[in-house]
């Protein structure tokens, strides 16, 4: 109609555009003008190809990332780990968080407030001995890695508190789908998995799923709050692994004790995962976000997606 005004569609800005940033994105583009963070040059014509306006920019270097403190976006969603450093801090989020601060047109008055997802890790519960565990339970960072996850929560949360931000964060277990992320090469690979007295307790989502609680928690989570998202299987890793063979028709992995563990192949990195268990309690996303996931198992998620 003449003289009316066009209704500006709001803008998601996705940091860490990767795979799940990407499966975001498809989900998003109707209802958001979509935006991504990237350090490569190479990745430019992906995100255009995918309907995203692509910012040249990295996160370990802040003054690259003057862009972003002239943008207006609506909602941003942080998927970008911290760096892989021997510091408890995650700088990436830091720098992030500054340049937003600087953008006047987010503390223009009347402006709608911010809304932040903040991806995190069910790594800084740390070790919980298998015990089922809530949002409330006190954090204990047991890898450097998961420290700095902790220092982001922290960094993301005041941020909120101080500029009135809606910021939400999701604790995040291991990631998987049929594809991918399908535990199919690891179990070619012949890579054991602990025995069963020594074997520990895992958590899952699928990426599918992920991609739609990431949107869920930037409309519905309460300012400052923090949600564990899983589905609903009660696994222990070996079993995860027994049961992933038997859908693929391949060989169950071989059973070690932990005293073995190490010279019998596995990296440090699945050490480390292999020495924390722990079951999360998912009633808040459920209660809270709202969420109906498509894969509830990894049973229905290694076969369907």
């Amino acid at each position: 109609m003449k003289g009316s005004k066009a209704i500006r569609q709001p803008r998601l800005l996705i940091v860490g555009c990767g795979d799940i940033g990407m499966r975001v994105a498809a989900l998003a583009r109707r209802r958001y003008r979509l935006l991504a963070l990237t350090s490569s040059p190479e990745r430019l014509g992906v995100l255009r190809a995918a309907g995203i306006v692509p910012l040249l920019g990295n996160l370990d270097q802040p003054e690259t990332l003057w862009r972003l403190s002239r943008l207006a976006p609506d909602a941003v969603l942080m998927l970008a780990p911290p760096a892989d450093t021997a510091l408890p801090h995650d700088l990436r989020s830091r720098h992030l968080i500054s340049r937003l601060k600087q953008s006047g047109i987010l503390s223009r008055p009347g402006k709608k407030a911010l809304r932040v997802v903040y991806a995190s890790t069910t790594g800084v519960y740390g070790d919980c001995g298998g015990e089922r565990v809530a949002e409330t339970r006190r954090c204990q960072p047991q890898t450097a890695r998961a420290a700095r996850r902790c220092d982001a929560e922290a960094q993301w949360r005041r941020a909120g508190r101080q500029r009135g931000w809606h910021v939400g964060v999701l604790r995040i277990p291991g990631i998987y789908d049929a594809q991918a992320r399908s535990p199919r090469a690891r179990l070619e690979r012949g890579l054991p998995v602990l025995a069963a007295p020594d074997d520990v307790f895992t958590n899952h989502i699928h990426a599918d799923d992920l991609a739609r609680l990431c949107l869920l928690a930037l409309d519905r989570a309460t300012p400052g709050r923090v949600y564990n998202v899983a589905d609903d299987s009660v696994l222990r890793m070996g079993d995860y692994f027994d049961l992933a063979a038997d859908l693929y028709g391949l060989p169950r992995p071989r059973r070690v004790p932990r005293t073995d563990a190490a010279a019998a192949g596995l990296s440090p990195m699945m050490l480390s995962f292999m020495r924390e268990s722990r079951q999360l309690d998912t009633t808040r996303m459920k209660a809270e976000l709202r969420a109906r996931l498509r894969y509830p198992t990894v049973a229905l998620g290694l076969q369907g997606g």
